[in-house]
């Protein structure tokens, strides 16, 4: 299965919504076609996971540079995690360093 990415973009806020899997085979494209969307003028980007069934450490560690790439004073979050891939995020400590929320919706409300 490959990944998709549909775009929203209302009042500064960017969001990305994958569908899909994130692995060693995509990850990059992920990552170019992340960074070619973003606005210098957007002030918030959001994840959103909601249809992502998989993501590998090649995903992870994009994931970790996009967070890098858009820190304060913008923000970076990510929400609708599955199950699985929350548990990834938990086990490598990502839910320690990023913004994580259940669902679209109230990830922009904390904007």
């Amino acid at each position: 299965m490959s990944l998709n990415i549909t775009w929203e973009f209302e009042d500064g806020i960017r969001v990305a919504l994958l569908n899909g899997r994130v692995d060693s085979r995509n990850a990059l494209l992920f990552k170019e076609t992340v960074v070619g969307e973003l606005e210098g003028d957007d002030r918030a980007l959001i994840l959103d996971f909601v249809s992502l069934d998989y993501i590998s450490s090649a995903g992870l560690r994009v994931v970790l540079e996009l967070a890098k790439l858009y820190s304060a004073p913008r923000q970076f979050l990510i929400c609708g995690l599955s199950s699985a891939v929350q548990e990834v995020f938990e086990i490598s400590g990502f839910t320690q360093i990023i913004k994580i929320y259940k669902t679209l919706e109230q990830a922009r409300e904390s904007l």
